[in-house]
């Protein structure tokens, strides 16, 4: 059986307070909203019952911010695509921002198990004066249990229509990529985090968010394996590889919470479901 779910999830500016409402075909949830940092940004949580995708399963997720509002999406767990037996798994986000809108979209790492076919797509859109931090974390194999990605395949696509897109198809047979030194070097760890704007940042602000962001590489594990550029005007990109998920997820929350000062001048208050 394959599961084929959507979930729609759009934040609002009422008197203030930044509310989400959303709605849902098949098994997608969003959990109560929650304000651990006062009325103007609301935290969600999404879930996936099931856990995991299987060849045929497809995921639409898709996000709406209204002018003003400001929310931030994380999840509980991995995103888990498993092994199929000839059609791909698909999961699709597509984020929205409205003129003055803020996003953080920081979901867990996505896990593609051994002989999986897993495509994962991002696109947003940004109008004038909006703004977006996210990051994409993607695990090949699970090192940890003995279980190495031999087979299989991953599609990934992160796109700024017009202004940014990265797509990359990994397929576990190409050693020249994963273990070549201009590929992933044998790293089964990808770690992508974007600052992302509807307008182009000006000089000084764009270099104050590379500077920070290269503050924390510097001081960091995987300092030799990341780092920052801005390929746009609109955006600026933290990457890093690392052996497995938990010194880049490290690295990626970091940046993030340096960010949130140098981008917006506000303090990190991670998600409450980080510290379970």
């Amino acid at each position: 059986m394959t599961w084929h779910a959507s979930l729609a999830l759009d934040y609002r500016l009422e008197a203030g307070r930044s509310v989400a409402r959303h709605r849902h075909d098949g098994p997608l949830r969003i959990l109560q909203s929650l304000y651990p940092e006062g009325d103007a940004v609301c935290h969600n949580v999404l879930v996936h019952p099931p856990g995991g995708l299987v060849g045929g399963d497809t995921l639409d997720i898709a996000v709406d911010v209204a002018p003003g509002a400001h929310g931030l999406v994380t999840t509980p767990g991995a995103a888990r695509f498993y092994r199929s037996d000839g059609e791909p798994a698909v999961q699709r986000s597509r984020l929205t921002l409205a003129s003055g809108s803020r996003l953080e979209w920081l979901p867990a790492e996505a896990l593609c198990y051994d002989q999986c076919l897993a495509e994962n797509r991002l696109q947003f859109q940004l109008a004038s004066g909006a703004e977006l931090m996210g990051w994409d974390v993607t695990a090949l194999g699970l090192p940890h249990a003995g279980k190495p990605f031999l087979q299989g395949s991953l599609q990934q696509h992160i796109e700024l229509p017009g202004v940014w897109l990265e797509r990359a198809r990994i397929d576990a047979l190409d050693k020249r990529l994963l273990d070549g030194p201009l590929g992933l070097a044998g790293q089964r760890c990808m770690a992508t985090l974007f600052f992302a704007c509807g307008d182009k940042l000006p000089r000084v602000r764009r270099e104050r968010v590379l500077d920070a962001a290269r503050a924390v590489v510097e001081a960091h594990a995987l300092r030799t394996m990341a780092g920052a550029t801005s390929p746009h005007a609109q955006v600026v990109v933290v990457r890093a590889l690392a052996p497995v998920v938990e010194p880049a997820m490290d690295l990626m929350k970091k940046v993030w919470a340096a960010w949130r000062g140098a981008c917006w001048e506000m303090p990190a208050v991670p998600p409450r479901i980080w510290a379970m």
